[in-house]
C-alpha cells in the first residue's frame, strides 16, 4: 500500500493530499531516509513523521485496505 494512503487510513494525517505534501517536503522518513508518497509500506517499517517541532515515531503493525475509525490505532504502535 502507498505510504500516503496508509497515513490517511491510520489517521496519523487527516487527508491524503496533506500526507502527500509531507512526503514531498521530506518530513516522513523510513529507516532514517526520506521517502516518497509512493513508497510501499510493509509491516515492520519504522516511520518518523515530523510535525513542525514535534516528531512522531511509529512501527507499522499491519496494512489493510479498509479500516474503521476505532480500529485505526491497531495499524501502528508508537515508539519512544
Amino acid at each position: 500500500m502507498r505510504l500516503d494512503k496508509w497515513l490517511k487510513l491510520s489517521r496519523l494525517i487527516k487527508r491524503r493530499t496533506v500526507a502527500n505534501e509531507a512526503c514531498d517536503n521530506q518530513r516522513v522518513t523510513v529507516g532514517g531516509r526520506p521517502v516518497k508518497a509512493s513508497y510501499d509500506v510493509k509491516p515492520g517499517d519504522v516511520l518518523e513523521i515530523r510535525f513542525g517541532e514535534k516528531s512522531l515515531r511509529v512501527e507499522v503493525l499491519s496494512v489493510s485496505e479498509v479500516v474503521k475509525k476505532d480500529d485505526a490505532p491497531a495499524l501502528y504502535r508508537e515508539l519512544p
